[in-house]
């Protein structure tokens, strides 16, 4: 299925089923795009792998919160592409043709929900599901210039999804206003727990220090500014943990995970998997027992430590990415080399399982750059109350 014109690859071009809805509710009117990891009734999901497509069968329900979004009034518009097997960053799948990021031409959109950023960004749908293990919401908002929220770990079920790294993976969604981003809100999250507000603003300057370069540091001290108007300046606070160790401890989960959960699939057939994602699954193929068994005692460490330095009332202010998305031509090491520093940013989030959301507030070379507010667990809502007040105060 594909919407009447599609300029910027964003869908899936598949056989059209039909897919009902309600007609009234509080996305009555809205068009939703459905990352193609989400089973949708009437349609395959093929997770961004031909073999994979080709083995599986039209689904017999559509994914609990897909469901709830269409009974809330949303109209389902098709399914958009997705990196293969969702383990990719940048957005550019080897069976497919890339999505153009609308934002910035000439560079990637982001994965591994890159369709769905696309589609937003583009003006094809109002509302785009994505996943995010790794940064797969937070990275394609920041790159095509949209709201971007990592839910807080296991707030929104995953039943009828694609696993990539079960600990690690969540749910979000695109939107280019937040209105319409806090109506998907309110019917996928509902309230938070009692006793959570957000009012003490913190940062990690060794993750301010991990943005690319000059042009780079310059926006990234006008963005925090811009918070700071409304939610106060943060305080530079420490933490025990270096990057390099959050980024291995993240790297050796999330490839042992994947590999338990689609290395028998891999070794029993030949899925052709595409540059960089077979280099993954490899890796995770390697991981000695020992060595995961040491990086999740770590991960609880972390874990503890940060919620103790949010309490109930504090959130990180940090950059989203290094920079800019880099540009399509970039060449595998320049790309490999952004992956890596943007997982070192992004991995604090999916480590811990707290909430992390991402304002369209920079321009770096004429492209968006992200400003991101890291929440205690079951945060969400007021991340986005405080997002919204952020993004209210730049229209003025």
């Amino acid at each position: 299925m594909t919407v009447a014109r599609d300029p910027f690859h964003a869908f899936l071009d598949l056989h059209q089923a039909p897919v009902s809805n309600t007609d009234s509710g509080p996305l009555h009117g809205l068009s939703l795009a459905v990352k193609d990891i989400f089973d949708v009734a009437g349609y395959r999901t093929g997770c961004g792998n031909p073999k994979k497509y080709a083995e599986s069968q039209p689904a017999l329900k559509t994914a609990p919160p897909i469901q709830k979004l269409l009974d809330a009034g949303a109209r389902f518009a098709g399914k958009t592409q997705t990196d293969e097997l969702a383990f990719s960053l940048m957005g550019q799948n080897a069976h497919f043709q890339f999505p153009i990021n609308p934002a910035a031409p000439q560079r990637v959109t982001g994965g591994s929900s890159s369709g769905s950023a696309a589609a937003i960004a583009g003006g094809l749908a109002d509302i785009a599901i994505g996943s995010d293990t790794g940064g797969s919401i937070r990275a394609p908002a920041s790159f095509c210039g949209l709201i971007g929220l990592r839910t807080s770990h296991g707030r929104i079920p995953l039943a009828g999804a694609m696993k990539l790294a079960a600990s690690l993976d969540t749910f979000g969604w695109f939107a280019r206003d937040m209105d319409t981003y806090e109506a998907v809100g309110k019917v996928l999250l509902g309230d938070d727990a009692k006793g959570i507000s957000l009012q003490r603003p913190l940062s990690f300057e060794w993750l301010d220090a991990l943005v690319t370069g000059p042009d780079e540091a310059a926006e990234y001290k006008r963005l925090p500014a811009i918070a700071a108007a409304i939610v106060g300046g943060p305080q530079p606070v420490g933490f025990s943990a270096t990057p390099d160790e959050l980024y291995r401890c993240f790297r050796y989960i999330q490839a042992d995970e994947a590999w338990a959960e689609h290395g028998a699939w891999i070794s029993s057939r030949d899925p052709q998997l595409g540059p960089g994602v077979k280099e993954r699954f490899d890796f995770g193929r390697t991981l000695s027992a020992e060595d995961v068994r040491r990086e999740r005692e770590r991960r609880g460490i972390v874990r503890q430590e940060l919620a103790e330095l949010l309490g109930s009332d504090g959130f990180l202010v940090l950059p989203t990415v290094p920079g800019p998305a880099p540009l399509k031509d970039a060449g595998h090491d320049a790309l490999l080399d952004y992956r890596e520093r943007a997982l070192k940013l992004l991995c604090l989030s999916g480590l811990t399982g707290f909430p992390q959301l991402t304002l369209p507030l920079g321009v770096v070379h004429d492209a968006p750059f992200g400003l991101s507010l890291l929440g205690p667990s079951g945060s969400d809502m007021a991340l986005l109350g405080l997002g919204r007040r952020i993004l209210d105060a730049t229209k003025g």
